[in-house]
């Protein structure tokens, strides 16, 4: 075949790709737009494990060795574990860090309320856990850890009215059939889960909220209370940089009043399946704090080290202090 004839082969054979990858397009997303919630359910509770290997797992031991780094705001990385234990719908999420005065997050679902600790010397919580304490969804309702958790959200027989299909979006490039979750008790939070369009595995739920004049905590009896800016100063990375030399800027009290948006990333991978069901090795949660002048990203990364099914667990574990 001459040059010429080679060339026109080459380029005809690409206009052919072109056209092949744009059908398949077209017709996912035509799928996609005609899937009903529990079309979207039940493809993915399929993408865990059959109904015998899901109902046989009653509770649920994940290890995993924790990376922690402030990716702006600072910079830094530390070393930790991650642990989460779940029986049936209680949770605890606990991400320890090898730090002096940080000592990392833990965060507990007793089936009904949730906990968020404190965790630094003086007792006081992270803008992350002051966060998730003032707009607990993520923890309320099952989300947080994803599948990782006996007590994940879409295992729940109330799971299909809370789904609303959006379609296949793309994320970073990335195409992903989207599904908003509306909790039963609305918040601030606006949810959306991301799944794989051929397996419909869960691979990502990304959190967002808007709030003005500071984080609005809850009181000892659950209603909601301003939190002043002093009591979420940033002791995360200041507390980092003591002893690892993680160093951030200082917010302001008064950047504390104005607009801050909010968001919570959760991104599942390395999908390997044991006893029946598949679920991810790997799991990385990220929080993002965006004030007019100063944001902050933080970041935990967590790789499975072990993972035990219908282990005895300590009802301890889902204490709410």
């Amino acid at each position: 075949m001459s040059g010429g004839g080679t060339a026109m082969f080459r380029a005809v054979k690409y206009r052919f790709a072109i056209t092949m990858s744009l059908l398949v397009t077209v017709s996912m997303a035509a799928r996609a737009a005609r899937m009903t919630p529990e079309d979207v359910l039940q493809k993915h509770l399929a993408s865990i494990g059959t109904p015998d290997a899901r109902a046989a797992t009653k509770s649920r031991v994940v290890e995993a060795s924790l990376a922690y780094k402030i990716l702006q705001g600072g910079s830094g990385q530390l070393d930790g574990t991650g642990v989460i234990v779940s029986d049936g719908n209680k949770l605890q999420l606990m991400l320890k860090i090898n730090a002096l005065k940080y000592h990392g997050e833990k965060f507990v679902r007793d089936g009904r309320r949730t906990f968020v600790a404190g965790t630094y010397d003086d007792g006081s919580r992270s803008e992350f856990g002051e966060f998730l304490w003032a707009e607990d969804a993520a923890l309320r309702e099952g989300l947080l850890g994803g599948t990782w958790s006996t007590g994940w959200a879409l295992l729940s027989s109330d799971a299909q009215k809370k789904l609303h299909p959006e379609g296949i979006k793309k994320v970073d490039g990335v195409d992903y059939y989207a599904v908003s979750y509306r909790p039963k008790k609305a918040g601030d939070l606006d949810i959306m889960l991301y799944f794989e369009p051929d397996t419909f595995r869960h691979v990502m739920t990304i959190y967002k909220a808007t709030m003005h004049a500071g984080i609005q905590g809850r009181s000892a009896d659950g209603m909601r209370a301003t939190v002043s800016p002093a009591a979420t100063a940033d002791g995360v990375d200041m507390a980092a940089s003591a002893s690892s030399n993680v160093a951030a800027g200082a917010d302001t009290g008064s950047a504390r009043q104005q607009e801050t948006r909010y968001r919570i990333i959760e991104r599942f991978s390395d999908f390997k399946t044991a006893d029946g069901l598949t679920l991810p090795a790997h799991y990385e949660l990220r929080f993002e704090e965006e004030l007019t002048s100063f944001t902050k990203i933080m970041d935990w990364n967590l790789s499975t080290t072990r993972l035990l099914s219908n282990v005895p667990v300590n009802a301890k574990n889902f204490e709410i202090h």
